[in-house]
């Protein structure tokens, strides 16, 4: 009978077991990095992240790059799905694991989600920073040959189908992403073409249309953007669900006129 082990084949992470309990790490390593006598130190989160995903160190800018656009994208705000979807969650009294859930759930699909995200980094691979491609792209959409999981997409990715003109919350994200990354990349050539680009997709451009532009200036794959961008609003989520179960159904936003609670028990008591 052979004497070898299953083993876990990772490049992002290596340990080593304490002498005494194979069960418990000793040292960690990411990418080569030690984890806990040394990133702890000397890495924000968002550089790890950035270490997680990439294998590798952030340059200065894309470092700062990835911080700022944390900051945009840790709240979509309870307009967004995923936040709403979150709250229903927490003023129902669900478990915290469910309202993240709801969360992940309602922000992952194609309207102002993650994998709308992912099918704009797609179009940037493919359209590249050529003005044309990007028009004809925009104009005449490729058509799925297969379509499972994910339908076809009925409007231009980036783009709000329903927006009337650029919302003032983009366009200074992509003032300021712009101004930390390189002159020649993405975002600052998504600026100079942005009304350009909102013309042929007959649609204002989206937070999603400039998350997918850092992503693709930051150097990830197009499934590596649509897990990230899952990732960074989570925490607006998060906060939004805590306050709705504090708040109680009495004060919830949504739905108000549809809901008659003839035995309302109050807010949760904290234990």
């Amino acid at each position: 009978m052979s004497e070898q082990r299953d083993s876990i084949h990772t490049r992002i992470w290596r340990e080593q077991a304490e002498p005494d309990n194979a069960f418990a790490a000793q040292r960690c390593w990411c990418a080569g990095y030690d984890v806990y006598g040394d990133l702890l130190r000397k890495a924000s989160w968002t550089e790890y992240l950035f270490l997680l995903f990439r294998g590798e160190r952030p340059a200065r800018w894309q470092a700062a790059l990835l911080e700022a656009l944390a900051v945009a994208l840790a709240n979509p705000g309870p307009r967004d799905a995923s936040v709403s979807a979150a709250m229903n969650g927490g003023v129902a009294g669900s478990t915290y694991a469910s309202c993240l859930m709801a969360a992940l759930a309602a922000g992952a699909g194609q309207l102002g989600g993650a994998h709308e995200v992912a099918l704009a980094m797609q179009l940037w691979r493919r359209a590249g920073m050529r003005l044309e491609a990007w028009q004809a792209a925009l104009q005449h959409p490729e058509v799925e040959e297969r379509v499972d999981i994910w339908p076809q997409i009925e409007h231009a990715p980036g783009f709000d189908p329903h927006g009337a003109s650029c919302a003032l919350p983009v366009r200074q994200t992509l003032q300021y992403l712009a101004q930390i990354g390189a002159p020649s990349g993405e975002l600052a050539w998504l600026q100079q073409h942005r009304l350009a680009l909102e013309t042929a997709a007959n649609a204002p451009l989206a937070m999603s249309g400039v998350a997918a532009a850092a992503l693709q200036q930051l150097g990830l794959s197009a499934r590596e953007g649509e897990m990230l961008f899952l990732l960074l609003r989570l925490p607006g989520a998060a906060a939004h669900a805590l306050e709705q179960e504090e708040h109680g159904v009495g004060k919830y936003p949504f739905y108000r006129d549809g809901l008659n609670v003839t035995n309302d028990p109050g807010p949760r008591l904290a234990t």
